[in-house]
């Protein structure tokens, strides 16, 4: 089984997504964590609102420091934020690194609606980057094989 690490700063919102989509969507096939360089207090209320909204199982998701994972193996990491990226631009017992800049949902200010808006779309974004990932698996029998999006 290919384990996989998301990575931002807070692990609050786009990480947490992307766990939870990659669970759901890998089928099994993946053992997928996220963590944070910095992770906040509880995952974003509207990063769990709009998994429930695709029935996603939040259940035990919750943000995690990045030391939890330390003198784990990865197949891929992948940091969903700039600021991680920086932060980590080499991962001990990582086989792949790969980046993709997602913008941060949770820096949104609007009325509950929009920044709803905001969250869907950012949820939309890593689904379809998800999708394709495991399409290129698919496609050249390892899913590790290629990653760039």
């Amino acid at each position: 089984m290919k384990r996989v690490l998301f990575l931002c700063t807070g692990n609050s919102a786009r990480s947490q997504m992307s766990e939870a989509l990659l669970r759901k969507l890998g089928e099994g096939k993946y053992e997928v964590f996220s963590a944070g360089t910095n992770p906040a207090s509880e995952v974003n209320p509207f990063a769990i609102e709009v998994l429930k909204e695709k029935e996603i199982d939040t259940t035990g998701l919750r943000p995690k420091l990045l030391s939890e994972f330390e003198g784990q193996t990865f197949d891929i990491v992948i940091t969903v934020c700039d600021h991680a990226k920086q932060e980590c631009p080499t991962f001990p017992g990582a086989k792949k690194i790969d980046h993709w800049s997602l913008e941060d949902p949770a820096a949104f200010q609007g009325s509950h609606m929009e920044i709803l808006t905001v969250f869907r779309e950012t949820r939309d974004e890593i689904e379809r980057r998800i999708k394709e990932f495991l399409l290129q698996g698919k496609t050249m029998n390892d899913p590790m094989s290629s990653l760039k999006l």
